[in-house]
């Protein structure tokens, strides 16, 4: 008779016992490592969560805008734990000194080379079973944002120059080829 080796089962105590510098995610029990951003990739997330908080401050909005590395909790439980690029939390119910406790109500991710099919398959599949609302994938290589709208069941492309609709605000607009990346 054969035993099949078990995989180990991680929690949030392995990703806070990681020594300095070290950062990962935790989905579903299992570590999946990440490798530091580019200069491209930090110039993107900053003016995306400039232009977020701005627009938030200036019309006076309830919902907090966050820069990885933040800890998402998306299942309210020790076996996942994510750091979107950006994160935009409305019920401030959610959110603790650790974090935010369960789904925020949209995520951004930025396409790196190695985060290319987690960002498009599994954190997806994540982000929509968790109750995320909003989930943007912003690939820079392809000069392409891919909106997934969850509350209406919509998918849309957008390439950089559109003037990409944001769900949870609507009238607000971003369009990246005015950014300064």
């Amino acid at each position: 008779m054969s035993i099949l080796a078990q995989e180990k089962f991680y929690t949030t105590d392995d990703i806070y016992a990681l020594p300095d510098g070290k950062r990962a995610e935790l989905i579903d029990g299992q570590i999946y490592y990440m490798a530091p951003p580019t200069r491209k990739h930090q110039r993107i997330v900053g003016e995306m969560f400039a232009t977020i908080r701005e627009y938030i401050n200036n019309n006076q909005g309830i919902c907090e805008v966050n820069i990885a590395p933040f800890a998402v909790f998306l299942n309210k439980d020790d076996t996942t734990y994510v750091e979107p690029d950006i994160c935009v939390i409305c019920d401030r119910d959610k959110l603790t000194d650790r974090g935010c406790s369960g789904a925020p109500d949209w995520i951004i991710e930025i396409v790196s080379p190695g985060s290319r099919p987690m960002d498009y398959y599994t954190k997806l599949f994540k982000y929509q079973t968790a109750g995320v609302q909003e989930y943007w994938i912003v690939d820079h290589e392809r000069n392409l944002v891919t909106v997934y709208d969850f509350q209406n069941d919509n998918a849309a492309n957008y390439i950089f120059s559109d003037n990409i609709p944001v769900r949870i605000y609507p009238g607000f607009f971003i369009n990246l080829s005015t950014l300064n990346i």
